[in-house]
C-alpha cells in the first residue's frame, strides 16, 4: 500500500475514534457499554501483544536504511552542517505581510501572491485556520490570516474569505483574539488600546525583588515584551496604505466592547489579583513623570540593540525581531538606519519562498538539526557516516558560545558561558537541550567513530565537552529539573498577569530537558568515572524525573507532542543510568507507549493532547517521527523484542517514500502549548532512520543501547 493511502486510511480510524468519543459522558463512560463502535474504540487502548508478523527480512531494513541514509546524505550542507525548513501555523506568514504594511514599504507583489497561495491552502475545512494540521479553528490565527488576505487583495466575497468570515464570526469574531492579535489590531487602529492588558514600559525599571522582575520571564517573553512595550507606550499607527480593515469580523463595534477575554488557564485567586493591578496601571499609567518614560524607552532601546544579533535578529524569533522593527520606527529610526536596517534584513532571512508558495518561518534551527542528524550518522555507523559525522560535528564546535555572558547569568551569575544555541546565532541566549544533545553526539563520536585528529579541535572534542557540560550542571534548578534557557524560571503566578493569556511567559524545568540532561551526565559519568558534582547533579535531576512521571506511566513533552516525546525522553535517560526493564518506572512507561500502539502499527499524538482538561492519551495520526520516538524509548528500554517494536519498524518501511524520507504533513513540535505548535520537516528525515539504524544494530549486537540517546 502506497504511504500516502497508508496514512489515509489511519487519519480515518482516528475519526473513527474521536466519533466514539464524542458519545461518552463528560465523566468517561459510555452510553452503551455493548456498543460494538465503543468495544471497537476502546481496542485504540489494548496492548499490542499476540504473535507478531513474519519475521522482518534483513535485507529489506538494510534496503530501508539505505535508502533513508542516502537522501540525509545529500541533505548536508558543504560545511557540514544541516538545517530543514522550520514550519509554523498561518500567524507568521500573515505577520509578516502585515508589517510590511505597517511599515508603508513596497509591498514585493510576487512574494504577497505565493504567500496567498500558502495561507489558502492552509485554510481548515471549518473555514478558519487551526494551530497545526487537522486543528480546530484557532480564532487569532484566523483573524491573522483573514487580515493578511485581505490586505494581500483576496476579495472579501470570494468563497474561501466568505467561509473564513463566516467561521471567525461564529466563533465569537475578532473580539475573542488573544492579547497579542489584539495588540497588532490597536496598531492598526481597529481596536482602541483599552482592549490590550496595561503593560508599561516602566517595568524595565522594577528592582529584582519586585514580583515581576524581566529576569523572572522566559527569554522569549523577555525579547517579545521589551520592544512591545514601547510600543505600547508610544502607540504609533500602521501606515497601512491601501486602508484595509477588517471591521466585518466584529459582532459589535469595538469601542463598545467592555470585557476582554482572559487565558484559559487563569485561576483565582492570582487572575483576580492581577486583573485589579491593570485597572489601577490603566488609571495610573497616564500620570507616570515624562522623565521615567524617556529613561524606561532608552532602557528598552539599550536592551534591544545589545542582542540585536546582527542578521539573526533579536533573539533570533520572529516576533521579537518584528517588534524591535516596529518599535526602531515608532522611534523614528530612518530605514537607512544601521540597527533598523540590520533588523528588518534579519526578517527576510526566515522566509521560505518557493515555485508556488511562499510562507515566514518562525526562525532556523541549524544546531539542533545538525546536532540530532550527528546521532542519527553516528547510529548509523560505517565509514561514511562517522565521517559524515564528524564533518557535522566539526561545523558545531565552534558554535559553542564560550564569551558572551548572556541573559542566563542574571540567575546564575557565577556560571562561565559554554552552551549552544538553538539558531545560526543567539548569544545571549543558549540553549540547555541543545547543550546536552551537541554533547553526548561529541562524546559518542570520540569513542566510537575514531575520527581523525585535529590539530585545531583535537580528536575528542575534550575542551568543548568540558564546557558544555560545566554550563549545563550550572543552569540546573534549585527543585532539580532542568528548563530550556534558564534557571528557575518557575514564578508561576506571573502566568496570571492579563497579557499572559497564552500562558507561556515563562520557562520552568520539564521533564524532557531534564531528561536530556540526565542522558548527558550519565553518559559522561560511564565514561569518565567518579565526578561527586556531576554525580549530585545527576542524582537530583532523576529524583526531578521519577517525580514527574504521569500516573499512566508517560512524561509531559514540552518540546515535542507530546507524552509520546516525553516518554521516549525519559526511557532513553533512565536506561543510561543503568535502570532496566524490571523498575517500576520503566516498566509502567513501556506498558504505556506499546497501549497507546495505533492499529496500522504506528504511534500519533496531537496538539489536542496539551489541553488543560486532558485526562489521558486520545487517539491520534500515526507519524514517521513519533513513531521513531516510541521505538526508540522501547529500544532503549530493552524491549527490542517486543513484538510492539517489530511492527513499529514494520510501519516505518511500509510508509517510507520513494525519495528515501517519510511524509509527514502533521505538526509533531511545540512552540507554547495550546498556543504555537511546530513542525520540524527534518524529523521525518532523520529520526525514523535513527530508529531503523537503532533496531538493526540491537538485533545483530548486544540488544541493549549503550548511549543516553
Amino acid at each position: 500500500m502506497a504511504p500516502e493511502a497508508v496514512r489515509k486510511v489511519g487519519d480515518k480510524l482516528v475519526r473513527l475514534s474521536r466519533a466514539v468519543a464524542r458519545r461518552r459522558r463528560p465523566d468517561g463512560i459510555g452510553r452503551s457499554g455493548d456498543s460494538s463502535v465503543l468495544r471497537m474504540a476502546a481496542r485504540w487502548n489494548e496492548p499490542k501483544t499476540g504473535p507478531a508478523p513474519a519475521r522482518l527480512a534483513s535485507g529489506s531494513l538494510q534496503q530501508a536504511i539505505e535508502r533513508a541514509s542516502q537522501a540525509l546524505f545529500d541533505q548536508q550542507k558543504p560545511d557540514g552542517h544541516f538545517v530543514f525548513e522550520l514550519e509554523a501555523d498561518c500567524t507568521i506568514p500573515a505577520e509578516y505581510v502585515l508589517l510590511v504594511h505597517f511599515l508603508g514599504e513596497t509591498p514585493d507583489l510576487e512574494l504577497e501572491r505565493r504567500i496567498a497561495v500558502y495561507l489558502r491552502r492552509r485554510q481548515g475545512e471549518h473555514g478558519g485556520w487551526p494551530l497545526f494540521e487537522d486543528g480546530q479553528l484557532d480564532i487569532s490565527a484566523s483573524v491573522k490570516a483573514y487580515f493578511a488576505l485581505k490586505m494581500i487583495g483576496d476579495d472579501p466575497q470570494a468563497p474561501h474569505m466568505e467561509r473564513a468570515r463566516e467561521a471567525i464570526l461564529a466563533h465569537g469574531g475578532a473580539t475573542r483574539s488573544n492579547v497579542f492579535t489584539r495588540s497588532l489590531l490597536a496598531l492598526y487602529g481597529i481596536l482602541p488600546w483599552r482592549s490590550v492588558p496595561v503593560m508599561p514600559v516602566e517595568i524595565l525599571l522594577l528592582p529584582r525583588w519586585f514580583p515581576f522582575h524581566i529576569a523572572k520571564i522566559s527569554y522569549w517573553a523577555r525579547t517579545v515584551l521589551i520592544p512591545l512595550t514601547v510600543l505600547n507606550a508610544l502607540r504609533p499607527l500602521a501606515r497601512n496604505p491601501r486602508r484595509v480593515d477588517i471591521s466585518e469580523l466584529f459582532w459589535s463595534p469595538p469601542e463598545q466592547v467592555h470585557r476582554w477575554p482572559s487565558g484559559e488557564h487563569h485561576r483565582f485567586p492570582w487572575s483576580q489579583i492581577y486583573r485589579a493591578v491593570d485597572r489601577v496601571l490603566r488609571v495610573l499609567e497616564p500620570r507616570f513623570p515624562a522623565g521615567l518614560r524617556r529613561l524606561a524607552i532608552r532602557r528598552a532601546v539599550q536592551f534591544a540593540t545589545e542582542r540585536l544579533n546582527g542578521v539573526d535578529g533579536l533573539g533570533a524569533i520572529f516576533p521579537a525581531m518584528a517588534n524591535a522593527v516596529m518599535m526602531f520606527d515608532a522611534l523614528g529610526y530612518r530605514p537607512d538606519h544601521p540597527d533598523r536596517a540590520t533588523a528588518r534584513r534579519s526578517i527576510d532571512r526566515l522566509l521560505i519562498v518557493k515555485e508556488h508558495e511562499a510562507y515566514c518561518q518562525p526562525c532556523v534551527s541549524p544546531i539542533w538539526d545538525t546536532a540530532l542528524c550527528a546521532h542519527t550518522l553516528l547510529e548509523l555507523g560505517g565509514a561514511e557516516g562517522a565521517a559524515r559525522a564528524g564533518r557535522a560535528l566539526r561545523w558545531l564546535e565552534p558554535c559553542q558560545e564560550l564569551e558572551t555572558v548572556g541573559d542566563w547569568a542574571m540567575t546564575r551569575p557565577r556560571v562561565r558561558p559554554g552552551g549552544w544555541a538553538f539558531q545560526y546565532n543567539n548569544p545571549h541566549y543558549p540553549d540547555i537541550d541543545d547543550t546536552a544533545v551537541v554533547v553526548m553526539a561529541m562524546d559518542r563520536a570520540a569513542r566510537e567513530a575514531r575520527l581523525p585528529e585535529n590539530a585545531e579541535l583535537g580528536p575528542d572534542f575534550r575542551a568543548a565537552i568540558a564546557r558544555g557540560t560545566e554550563w549545563v550542571l550550572g543552569m540546573q534548578s534549585r527543585n532539580g529539573g532542568f528548563g530550556a534557557f534558564d534557571a528557575d524560571n518557575d514564578h508561576e503566578h506571573l502566568n496570571h498577569i492579563p497579557f499572559s493569556d497564552h500562558g507561556a511567559l515563562l520557562d520552568p524545568p520539564t521533564a524532557d530537558v531534564t531528561a536530556r540532561c540526565v542522558s548527558m551526565m550519565a553518559q559522561l559519568r560511564s565514561e569518565n568515572g567518579d565526578d561527586r558534582d556531576c554525580d549530585r547533579s545527576l542524582q537530583r535531576a532523576l529524583r526531578f524525573l521519577r517525580r514527574t512521571q504521569e500516573h499512566d506511566g508517560s512524561w509531559y513533552g514540552r518540546w515535542g507532542m507530546n507524552y509520546i516525546y516525553g516518554t521516549w525522553s525519559a526511557l532513553c535517560a533512565l536506561a543510561a543510568t543503568g535502570a532496566g526493564p524490571d523498575a517500576p518506572e520503566v516498566r509502567s512507561a513501556v506498558q504505556w507507549l506499546i497501549s497507546i500502539q495505533n492499529p496500522d502499527f504506528g504511534w500519533g499524538e496531537d496538539g489536542t493532547s496539551y489541553k488543560l482538561g486532558y485526562r489521558g492519551y486520545e487517539p491520534a495520526p500515526s507519524t514517521a517521527s513519533q513513531t521513531a520516538w516510541a521505538l526508540l524509548g522501547l529500544m532503549a528500554a530493552g524491549c527490542v523484542d517486543d513484538p510492539a517494536v517489530e511492527r513499529g519498524i514494520r510501519y516505518l518501511q511500509r510508509t517510507q517514500g520513494e525519495d528515501g524520507f517519510w511524509p509527514e504533513p502533521r505538526f509533531t513540535a511545540t512552540g507554547f502549548p495550546r498556543v504555537f505548535y511546530l513542525r520540524y520537516h527534518g524529523y521525518s528525515k532523520f529520526f525514523p532512520l535513527w530508529a531503523l539504524a537503532r533496531y538493526r544494530n540491537l538485533k545483530s549486537g548486544s540488544g541493549q543501547a549503550r548511549v543516553g540517546m
